[in-house]
């Protein structure tokens, strides 16, 4: 019999006449939002940096907080979508996101900005996971739940392309409006999603908060000291570079450890017992930092020295975009037939030419010889390294740490993104203030000299050659920045090649197209 107790239940799990359609957009929304705001800042970066007086080395963490923020507590915020509910957190994230957003926009400094970006990342690792689940639990198997799937495919495929796009039309009027855009469509999804949506059951368990807390702060610890040391007039052996890292790296201990000991883990160190699964993880990781790195220096590169505007900027990364859907459904396609270790391999093998090919900029290069072919080649190498590596990052695993391995692998590339654009803008820093002090001791020289002459130099001509000095120091470092990025697309390589020993027949391809991009 049933009683009104079961119906009340009823009615909060399933909503009334739940319209499909409704609900696909609002998960297709949140999830656009969410990855697109990888990528939309990459355009804005060059004026935030000027209107909120970051520094050229600081100013990389606009993009790291977010990715740090979403990277370090995704793990947990899928948890907390299995212990009360999917539906419930996604729109807690959502909301948050929206609000994070609003901050952000009215930021009257950098650390408010700061604030904001990392209260985004926050809100979309509580969204993200439960985005996913959310279409098992809302849609029927069959025809509709597949339909949701492609969509959601096409979501996270396009969203950087869409960021990039979107970020330069939005900088060509304000960059606060990459923040502003987000505010509206969080609150209407969020707002919508509890009548579309169906809720999932809460689990039974307890939450893992002390992995979370160890975690989250031994990776910012390794971030933070990095980034101190590319920092100009610090070196690494400055209390604030050695405490953080060392810091950091015992907090990753103690993660391990207490991953180890408690009944319900947030990361089952079972996973990475895997060889198979901590290669494909690791080499995540390196992806994500050259990934990052190409977004994060070559959009800087392309406004502040080639001098392209916010929009012309974005439409520079669109054939990247184009690359990686295009290879990805090649990559779908080749690994029921090829062992992933070569598909991903060649992946890798293009992406490392590719960034290689970066390295060899300069002041005058042009769009269509010297950054087009290698943002193409970049595009197909990430399509390439994408399918297999998610292919063999989950495959294997028991029902039950699913969802843990599918969040460990989005885990590896935010992570490896965030660390990979701090240690590479040191690097960066290094080099550019190596060149920078080159350059002006040379003009000094030659200032005294024409003064000698009797020919001393007006203040326009002074103003002018020292601006094309710092694009000179500026260009000197993101070359050498993309020197060791290659490296580190080229140890993931070697990686997976050496490494990877699964089988094309022990896969499945039912997931490649889920984590495109």
């Amino acid at each position: 019999m049933t009683t009104p107790v079961d119906l009340a239940r009823d009615e909060e799990v399933t909503p009334r006449k739940t319209n499909l359609t409704v609900a696909l957009i609002v998960i297709a929304m949140a999830q656009l939002m969410i990855v697109l705001d990888g990528t939309i800042v990459n355009i804005a970066t060059p004026h935030i940096l000027t209107d909120l007086d970051f520094s050229q080395s600081s100013v990389q963490w606009v993009v790291t907080a977010y990715a740090l923020a979403f990277g370090s507590l995704l793990l947990l915020g899928g948890r907390l979508g299995d212990l009360f509910g999917r539906r419930r957190m996604f729109v807690l994230g959502v909301a948050i996101f929206a609000i994070a957003s609003l901050l952000g926009g009215i930021a009257a400094n950098s650390a408010m900005l700061l604030a904001a970006r990392g209260l985004q990342g926050a809100g979309a690792a509580l969204a993200s996971p439960a985005a996913l689940a959310l279409i098992n639990t809302t849609f029927p198997a069959g025809k509709e739940r597949n339909r949701a799937m492609a969509v959601y495919a096409a979501m996270s495929g396009a969203g950087a392309a869409v960021g990039l796009i979107l970020g330069g039309i939005l900088t060509e009027w304000d960059w606060r409006a990459t923040f502003f855009i987000n505010v509206p469509i969080g609150l209407i999804v969020a707002a919508i999603a509890p009548r579309v949506l169906v809720e999932s059951e809460g689990n039974d368990g307890t939450l893992d908060i002390w992995g979370a807390v160890a975690g989250t702060v031994g990776l910012f610890g390794i971030v933070y000291g990095l980034s101190h040391a590319g920092q100009q007039g610090a070196s690494w052996g400055d209390f604030e570079t050695l405490f953080p890292l060392i810091g950091g790296l015992v907090m990753l201990g103690m993660f391990v450890l207490i991953e180890t000991r408690v009944k319900h883990p947030l990361l089952p160190m079972r996973i990475l017992a895997d060889r198979t699964r901590a290669v494909s993880l690791f080499s995540m990781l390196l992806i994500g930092a050259g990934m990052f790195a190409m977004f994060f220096f070559l959009g800087l590169f392309i406004q502040q020295v080639l001098g392209y505007s916010p929009i012309k900027s974005g439409f520079a990364f669109l054939p990247f975009s184009v690359g990686i859907v295009a290879a990805a459904g090649i990559a779908s396609n080749l690994v029921s037939r090829v062992d992933p270790r070569w598909v991903a391999g060649f992946g890798g093998l293009l992406t490392t030419v590719s960034m290689w090919g970066l390295t060899n900029l300069s002041m005058d290069s042009s769009y269509a010889t010297n950054l087009l072919p290698w943002v193409i080649v970049m595009g197909f190498g990430m399509g390439f390294l994408f399918i297999p590596l998610t292919l063999t990052a989950t495959a294997g695993v028991d029902k039950n740490d699913s969802g843990a391995a599918a969040s460990a692998l989005n885990t590896a590339q935010q992570i490896g993104g965030a660390v990979g654009i701090a240690a590479l803008t040191t690097a960066f820093t290094h080099y550019a203030t190596q060149k920078g002090n080159e350059l002006a001791e040379a003009g000094r020289a030659a200032m005294a000299k024409a003064t000698a002459a009797g020919q001393t130099p007006t203040k326009e001509q002074i103003a002018d050659a020292t601006h094309q000095a710092q694009l000179q120091a500026q260009t000197f470092g993101s070359t050498h920045a993309f020197w060791f990025a290659a490296g580190m697309l080229l140890v993931g390589t070697v990686l997976v090649v050496a490494l990877l020993g699964i089988k094309h027949d022990e896969l499945s391809t039912e997931e490649a197209a889920v984590h495109v991009g």
